[in-house]
């Protein structure tokens, strides 16, 4: 199967430090060239990946300051996919509301994965493109009053072998955060539940210019270097680390996540979540297993209390068994066959010679 995979600009694929969007396309992307599948990638110059790489610009966006406009690029980014459609026989778009004007101009049929949350504003676009098909990273991500076209939930896969697994957490223990230091992350519920613990609480993120002043002023002043820590952005190897030898990582989100792909790389590691019941978390964790749900910062302290008899092989072997990236490029695959069986059932023939995938079960 030819396959197009059209990732956002802003990042590298895959990201040398943070960036979910930017994870799940480069172990998609990889998995499916490793099916035998022709993959060609639409990313910034400086991706790295087993496909074939497309780049209108050098570098990753973010890096270059002499941008100024970024809709340029993705149009730019729009016109190369879509002036080469013929050349697939899927395109999939993780570029949110960029790609949709496009796809009706085309025979070759796009799948949008909705990997941010709606607004007021993007609404409107995808109200407009409501019957093209998509794909949620979670149930609880779906608008049910968009009415949009939802093919299929494909959640968000990691790579298990590439985080190290901690079969114990360091001593004294300590609870670990990773995420953008913004307030719907929740950075400073995480420290309310270190200070009513008493334990360290070891933070890394990234802060983004419209969170600067809420960091100075919410989050800055409690970092005192030792019983609350800010590292900075972290790599993946850090990120491994730290949240590994933690005794829990803390998800205590105000909005509703559409996945939390941090969650799943805190199991593989074998280092249980204690999350706030909101957004896609009651999708992700299984209390008692791999974390606990909360509904309160109170709860919170109370699992963090809990959280040591929990089995961290056991967080592990969940993380596999649930958020591979075979499971997502499996859910994926049968996504691909759905959109060009039903462009034959309405052509009557392939336009291209094209290998459909029997997935197991």
């Amino acid at each position: 199967m030819r396959i197009a995979q059209v990732a956002p600009l802003w990042e590298r694929v895959p990201p040398p430090a943070y960036g979910g969007i930017e994870l799940v396309v480069s172990l998609l992307t990889d998995e499916l060239v490793r099916r035998g599948h022709e993959v060609t990638l639409f990313a910034s110059g400086d991706s790295i990946t087993l496909a074939k790489l497309e780049s209108i610009h050098p570098q990753a966006l973010r890096l270059d300051s002499s941008v100024k406009e970024y809709g340029i690029y993705e149009m730019l980014q729009m016109s190369h996919v879509y002036e080469r459609a013929s050349d697939f026989d899927v395109i999939h778009s993780h570029m949110g509301c960029v790609a949709l004007p496009y796809t009706k101009l085309v025979k070759t049929p796009t799948v949008h994965t909705l990997h941010g949350v709606f607004t007021p504003d993007n609404r409107k676009m995808f109200s407009h493109a409501k019957a093209q098909p998509y794909v949620s990273i979670s149930n609880t991500q779906r608008d049910l009053d968009l009415d949009l076209n939802c093919v299929a939930t494909v959640y968000n896969g990691i790579d298990v072998s590439s985080h190290k697994f901690f079969p114990q957490p360091d001593e004294p223990p300590y609870l670990a955060f990773l995420a953008r230091m913004s307030p719907e992350k929740g950075p400073h519920l995480a420290i309310a539940i270190a200070k009513a613990t008493g334990l360290t609480l070891k933070m890394a993120g990234k802060i983004d210019v419209v969170d600067v002043e809420f960091f100075e002023k919410e989050i800055k002043p409690h970092v005192d270097g030792v019983q609350v820590q800010f590292l900075g952005e972290a790599n993946h190897e850090q990120k491994n680390n730290l949240m590994g030898r933690a005794i829990a990582t803390l998800f205590p989100i105000t909005w509703r996540e559409p996945f939390g792909l941090v969650m799943t790389e805190s199991m593989a590691a074998g280092t249980p979540v204690i999350a706030m019941r909101m957004g896609s978390t009651p999708e992700v964790i299984q209390p008692g297993v791999s974390g606990f749900l909360c509904d309160t910062i109170e709860e919170c302290v109370e699992a963090v209390r809990q959280v040591g008899t929990l089995d961290r092989l056991a967080c592990r072997d969940y993380a596999s068994n649930h958020f591979s990236v075979k499971q997502m490029a499996d859910g994926y695959e049968a996504v691909y066959n759905q959109l060009l069986q039903e462009r034959f059932s309405r052509n009557g023939h392939y336009q291209h010679d094209v290998r459909v995938v029997s997935l197991p079960g």
